[in-house]
């Protein structure tokens, strides 16, 4: 098969290494030297090698902000039968667009990023393909993910963005506050620098990503959540209720069994 990546960021390199050896892999980037370090594909640094490629899939990986502007940079490039793939986390605008573009589609998430994931070894990691997808987008990003050893969901649109605003946003969000009252620690103990860590290399991520995760309409209902049990343990530690924070204790445990 003849695979066109769009962006030679983290997720596209990765794709084009699992990829590359199996099919006939080329990769897009408007930032050039981006490409240097891309290897076993084809380099296109023009529009017009886009079109002479002729793909069969394409893999839109590039920063989330940008997702659709890419896919309307080079639509008309494409054949007709070509599938269009993008592997975003964040959906907006997203079903809209494929509903009215003319080609088959297929949308998925994968759910590691390589900031904290490894990617040499994904057997715990997640990977959702959206129902609506077209059956051999989603065939051929079952295989894909199954080769990864990746535990793979599928889920709608809909349902995707729910998921995400309780597995992203929660944490995001609880990071995001932690990382806003820190202040130099001479001697970190163990638990705090894995706390660090987390936030440091989340803060390494895209801004408009974890502006649009966070801006989920579903988060807000999840932060209400958080600001309801942070307002109950700070009760509970003002009134140093030793029974009370025995059952609070419990019932965490009891959540991450």
């Amino acid at each position: 098969m003849k695979i066109l990546i769009l962006g030679a960021g983290k997720m596209g390199s990765f794709f084009c290494d699992v990829l590359s050896f199996k099919h006939e892999v080329a990769v897009y980037d408007k930032d050039i030297d981006k490409l240097r370090f891309t290897f076993h594909a084809l380099r296109f640094y023009s529009l017009d090698e886009i079109m002479e490629f002729q793909p069969d899939l394409l893999i839109n990986a590039v920063t989330v902000k940008y997702t659709i502007d890419a896919f309307n940079e080079v639509l008309p490039l494409l054949p007709t039968k070509c599938i269009i793939s993008d592997i975003a986390s964040v959906k907006n605008g997203l079903p809209e667009f494929y509903a009215s573009c003319g080609h088959p589609f297929v949308s998925s998430h994968p759910m590691f990023g390589p900031t904290f994931a490894s990617l040499s070894n994904l057997s715990s990691e997640n990977a959702i393909i959206i129902a609506e997808s077209d059956h051999l987008g989603k065939v051929f990003f079952k295989d894909l993910y199954n080769e990864l050893h990746l535990n793979i969901f599928e889920y709608t649109f809909t349902q995707h963005d729910e998921t995400i605003a309780f597995s992203l946003s929660i944490p995001f969000a609880s990071t995001l506050v932690f990382a806003s009252v820190m202040k130099h620690q001479e001697a970190p103990g163990t638990t705090f620098k894995r706390h660090m860590a987390i936030a440091r290399g989340l803060m390494s991520e895209d801004d408009y990503l974890l502006q649009e995760i966070l801006f989920n309409p579903n988060t807000n209902g999840q932060l209400q959540k958080i600001q309801q049990q942070l307002s109950r343990l700070q009760e509970i530690i003002a009134a140093k209720d030793s029974n009370a924070m025995r059952t609070f204790l419990n019932e965490v445990r009891e959540n991450i069994k």
